[in-house]
């Protein structure tokens, strides 16, 4: 059985892959070339056409809005030397933790914020 995370994983690989390509050969090069603020924003734009789809109860949209959104996240943490495992290895750390005791963890750790 493949593991639920197997297309982003395999989605990571081709954006890693484009790393330092010639921005013309492709929008993930070209993105990545423009920098962190723009991948930043980028991911925003989409975050916000996600929850519109769902506000509306547009679910083909949202599908897609997801779709574009995990890209974006996908291409963020290129950007940041993120690897995917790292965010799976948070989360199975997080697994059978309370959300609300895990947020009131990372508060008292930032100061309350």
């Amino acid at each position: 059985m493949s593991r639920p995370d197997h297309a982003l994983d395999e989605l990571h690989r081709t954006i890693a892959a484009r790393r330092g390509a010639d921005p013309a050969s492709s929008y993930t090069a070209k993105l990545l070339a423009r920098g962190t603020a723009k991948i930043a924003q980028k991911l925003g734009e989409e975050a916000v056409e996600a929850v519109i789809a769902a506000t509306r109860g547009e679910r083909s949209a949202l599908i897609g809005e997801s779709a574009d959104l995990l890209y974006h996240l996908l291409v963020l943490w290129a950007d940041a030397g993120i690897d995917p495992e790292e965010i799976w290895a948070e989360l199975r750390r997080r697994a059978g933790v309370s959300g609300l005791s895990e947020k009131a963890a990372r508060t008292a750790k930032d100061g309350g914020g």
